[in-house]
């Protein structure tokens, strides 16, 4: 039986946040800084091992009603696809395009081929590091 630690509940679900912002934000700078969707991935796990920890693991899955094989199925698709790419048009392999666009709301923007290789390494981190924490800590 999980004791009831109201404080650290309360002090979890704001640093959570603050976590995944912070790791939104590192996936974002790895571009141009140190980062990227590794370390945003780690970044995230550990946010969700806070929850882990001041909550039980059926409150966490009810939160986060996420099927994370799926996630690192869709992380794989992702980044093998941005490689497979390159193929097609006949040019080095993870060789990446970029262009500035003007988007509502952020501007000029330098978009590249290599964030959607990162988003699909963000999502294969998170979801293989939650997979095995959770078949570690549950039942089932």
């Amino acid at each position: 039986m999980k004791a009831n630690d109201v404080i650290l509940q309360t002090a979890t679900k704001v640093v959570f946040f603050i976590i995944f912002l912070f790791s939104i934000h590192i996936f974002f700078a790895g571009h141009f800084a140190p980062g990227g969707g590794f370390v945003g991935g780690l970044l995230t796990t550990a946010a969700i091992v806070l929850l882990l920890l001041a909550f039980d693991l059926k409150t966490v899955q009810q939160a986060l009603p996420f099927n994370f094989m799926i996630v690192v199925a869709i992380g794989l698709l992702l980044a093998i696809g941005m490689g497979a790419g390159s193929f097609v048009f006949n040019v080095p392999f993870l060789t990446h395009a970029f262009g500035d666009f003007y988007l509502p709301l952020f501007g000029e923007t330098s978009l590249h081929t290599a964030m959607i290789f990162d988003a699909g390494v963000y999502l294969v981190v998170v979801g293989s590091t939650i997979t095995m924490i959770q078949s570690i800590g549950g039942e089932s």
